[in-house]
């Protein structure tokens, strides 16, 4: 796999990125919309309905108990992720159905972290979750030219490590006794993608997402991992 240039590499004629979110980004399975208050109510029902109360288990808050709740605990920061931006995964046939955020985020370095990701029940498992994330680091990489791109979780997130290197981050270590969430100490563990290796990443996921890789039933015939 290509890697980027090591760090004693010479960066004249480099610049500060311009920071993500400006812009919608539109897939086959789902699309990218800046994240607004018009996007709260759906996201609510989607992501805080029923037994979802897994999917919150590692996050900073535990799920929210109404709409009012919601709004301040998640949409308000959502809003203002300065200097960041957010996301609203939105589905053709269902609307909002996720979100995230790129943030922290360092124009100045051309470093973001995507963060806060959350899945309604009618994205996860779905080639939509992949296509989503595949979305932004084509743009973050290709369109925007940011050199690197983390993804951070609570060591005992299982589903989030998984994740990370099924889409093709590198696990780069342990933080021991990083944060205090809700009252637990968290290791965090950290994930990373470069701009050299993206290429080689952009490529597989485009196999994977490609019509011909499901069968009428919308069954994979590949695993990302096998492209």
């Amino acid at each position: 796999m290509t890697t980027s240039a090591p760090s004693s590499a010479s960066f004249s004629g480099w610049s500060p990125r311009e920071r993500p979110g400006q812009s919608v980004l539109p897939g086959r399975h789902v699309g990218l919309e800046p994240f607004s208050s018009s996007h709260v109510g759906a996201l609510y029902a989607a992501t805080c309905s029923g037994d979802q109360a897994e999917s919150w288990r590692y996050r900073m808050v535990a799920m929210p108990a109404s709409l009012e709740e919601f709004a301040e605990a998640v949409g308000m920061p959502l809003l203002n992720p300065a200097p960041g931006a957010a996301y609203a995964v939105v589905a053709p046939d269902a609307g909002p159905v996720g979100f995230f955020a790129c943030f922290p985020c360092s124009p100045t370095n051309g470093v973001v972290e995507l963060s806060g990701v959350l899945w309604g029940q009618r994205l996860q498992r779905t080639p939509g979750s992949t296509e989503a994330v595949h979305l932004v680091l084509r743009h973050l990489f290709d369109d925007l030219g940011y050199r690197r791109v983390e993804w951070k979780c609570d060591s005992r997130n299982e589903a989030s490590r998984q994740a990370a290197l099924r889409l093709g981050f590198t696990f780069e270590g342990t933080f021991r006794q990083h944060m205090v969430v809700k009252g637990e100490s968290r290791d965090t563990e950290w994930f990373a993608m470069l701009d050299g290796e993206w290429p080689e990443i952009r490529e597989r996921h485009e196999r994977w997402l490609a019509p011909e890789n499901f069968d009428e039933a919308g069954r994979q015939r590949r695993r990302l991992a096998d492209c």
